[in-house]
């Protein structure tokens, strides 16, 4: 049976405290909640409320009383229904008010001119980059409400209104799923400059960056240090710390970059300090805009003549060059997935393998496209070339080979005929470092002749280029597995292969491979230079040099180099993916050592 329900009751004070305000009077009904009285004890409110709808009795509380723990205030009698009152809508709260507001002043559409002028220039907004790269619903902002440090000369609705984020969207957030850090500084608000509290916002996700293991995308489009920050006390800023924080996640986690219109000083600093940097056509980057070189004395320069992209992917500043920032977003998505995640699904399809036999001509001079090999042994769609059009004499690219990330090389015949040249050297050197450093194994297909010679190539200082390979494979970590396509011709043979061709887990060679401690050719000339001479003509010294170069070339067949054990098997090309799948899966099943200490910029 249940209790009767009570119809009177006397509410006393919950503390010791003093009334502060009487709401009600005798007679007057209230609703369930209603405060009646509010009392204040140790500077904090204590509201006195109506347990249920009730016709107020009798008022023992008078303002500024003090009153005791469970001292009676409040006599009520229980109503059967709540008095009937019009609801009204509750008033915003002020607070909440406040912050609905500023954050509205952050969004793209509070500031339309300047959004318009952004999309008339073909580009897009910081903030749709960022949703466009990130999963959606993932983005955690950083620092949004921050202004620039300019408040002493510019009123503060001026600043919310035109230096939203102080010009630098950041935060964290995942793509595909895959946890990132990400910044992006807005060319809308002050030309992308940094400024202080710009840069404390970076630092700041820097440190956060680094405590968690966080790849960093950062858009770096913008001019560099911005000089109109007066709010902070010091002369030059130059303990920044945003640069040496950046720099110092080199090799710990995939660091890409990403600009499109003008990139320069401090910002193109950090661009450079990148992994891999992916521009869109158009873009200029440079360590100085035009304000800076004319101010160093040098001269008037347009904004798009400081660096273009005619400039940058041919001097190596640029890895991947894209039509707009939509494929780049798309290109960083697939650099992400091929540097943070080792394995995807396995069983993808490649290219038809048979197309493997015809891809080097049996014509032991003529030219071919080294791209078509490295397109049939990968996944289907995920070769992505880096530095294309930079030491043209190697192609280097990363892709999944049956699910598995993996550093492809391959020397390119159509650029002296293969042979290793001063730039060349340099982008296989840093890219053994990118594969080394995030444990993605070096897939090598060779046909070189060696390394390039003569006066000129000396003048480029060759000798310390060509040995940036030795000493960088011998850093390597990660395995290489190694495929002589056609020609495997002394010490660039060596660097393609880590230094060595017992330096790979697997070495194998196409039937098409043939081998020589230099080019065959030159090793007749030099090797047989008395007996040629000696020769009573030019057509006698012909036949016999031929006979020679044809003695030289049976001799180094792929058959007879792996009969002396100095390469492991001769391969059909059309089983190459199926062989290097083996190989890989043997080879990587142990876990690497400690990563190296950094990636080189250059």
């Amino acid at each position: 049976m249940n209790p009767p329900v009570a119809t009177e009751a006397k509410l006393a004070a919950p503390v010791q405290g003093s009334v502060v305000a009487v709401e009600v009077q005798a007679g007057q009904s209230v609703a369930a909640g209603a405060v009646l009285v509010l009392l204040e004890s140790m500077k904090m409110e204590w509201p006195l409320q109506a347990p249920w709808p009730a016709l107020v009795l009798a008022v023992d509380a008078a303002v500024g009383e003090a009153v005791d723990e469970g001292q009676p205030l409040i006599r009520l009698r229980r109503l059967a229904a709540a008095p009937a009152e019009a609801e009204a809508a509750p008033d915003p709260r002020a607070d909440l008010q406040r912050l609905l507001d500023r954050r509205a002043r952050l969004a793209d559409a509070a500031r339309p001119e300047a959004m318009a002028r952004r999309h008339a220039s073909g580009l897009r907004s910081a903030r749709e980059n960022v949703a466009d790269l990130l999963d959606e619903g993932s983005f955690t902002e950083y620092g949004a409400l921050a202004v620039a440090a300019q408040r002493s000369r510019r009123s503060l609705d001026d600043l919310e209104r035109h230096t939203p984020a102080d010009g630098l969207v950041c935060g964290t957030g995942a793509v595909q799923g895959r946890p990132v850090a990400v910044l992006a500084y807005d060319y809308t608000v002050l030309a992308g400059t940094q400024g202080v509290n710009n840069h404390a916002k970076s630092d700041r996700l820097l440190d956060v960056a680094a405590r968690q293991r966080l790849p960093v995308v950062w858009f770096c489009e913008g001019g560099g240090g911005r000089p109109g920050d007066v709010d902070w006390a010091g002369v030059a800023g130059l303990h920044t710390g945003t640069f040496a924080r950046f720099a110092a996640l080199s090799g710990v986690v995939p660091r890409i970059g990403i600009v499109a219109g003008r990139c320069f000083a401090g910002n193109a600093a950090l661009l450079g300090c990148c992994d891999v940097v992916v521009a869109v056509r158009g873009a200029s980057i440079g360590l100085g805009g035009p304000a800076m070189i004319e101010g160093g004395g040098l001269g008037r320069v347009e904004p798009d003549d400081v660096g273009p992209l005619s400039v940058m992917a041919p001097n190596g500043v640029v890895d991947v060059v894209v039509d707009d920032e939509a494929a780049a977003v798309r290109a960083t998505q697939s650099l992400l997935s091929l540097l943070t995640q080792p394995l995807a699904a396995a069983g993808a399809e490649g290219a038809d393998p048979a197309t493997l036999r015809e891809a080097v001509p049996a014509n032991r001079n003529a030219l071919y496209e080294p791209r078509r090999v490295l397109e049939a042994v990968a996944d289907a769609g995920t070769l992505l070339e880096l530095r294309a059009a930079f030491g043209t004499g190697v192609v280097t690219a990363l892709a999944r080979l049956d699910g598995r990330a993996v550093a492809m090389v391959a020397s390119n015949p159509r650029h002296l005929g293969g042979a290793l040249d001063a730039p060349a050297c340099d982008k296989l050197a840093r890219f053994m470092q990118l594969a080394d450093a995030f444990g993605l194994p070096l897939v090598s297909f060779i046909d070189s002749p060696g390394f390039m010679v003569g006066p000129e190539s000396e003048k480029t200082a060759m000798v310390r280029h060509a040995s940036r390979l030795f000493i960088n494979a011998a850093a390597l970590r990660v395995p290489v597995a190694a495929v002589v396509l056609r020609r495997g011709y002394g010490l660039g043979a060596m660097g393609l292969a880590g230094g060595s061709f017992h330096v790979p887990v697997a070495i194998a060679a196409w039937p098409s491979g043939e081998f020589g401690a230099m080019g065959l050719e030159g090793a007749v000339k030099l090797g047989f230079r008395k007996e040629l001479e000696a020769a009573p003509d030019e057509a006698a010294r012909e036949a016999l040099f031929q006979r020679l170069l044809q003695q030289a070339i049976e001799r180094g067949q792929a058959l007879n180099m792996a009969s002396h054990g100095e390469i492991d098997e001769v391969i059909d090309p059309a089983d190459t993916r199926a062989w290097l799948r083996r190989v890989l899966a043997t080879a990587c099943a142990a876990p690497l050592p400690p990563r190296r200490p950094f990636i080189d910029a250059w």
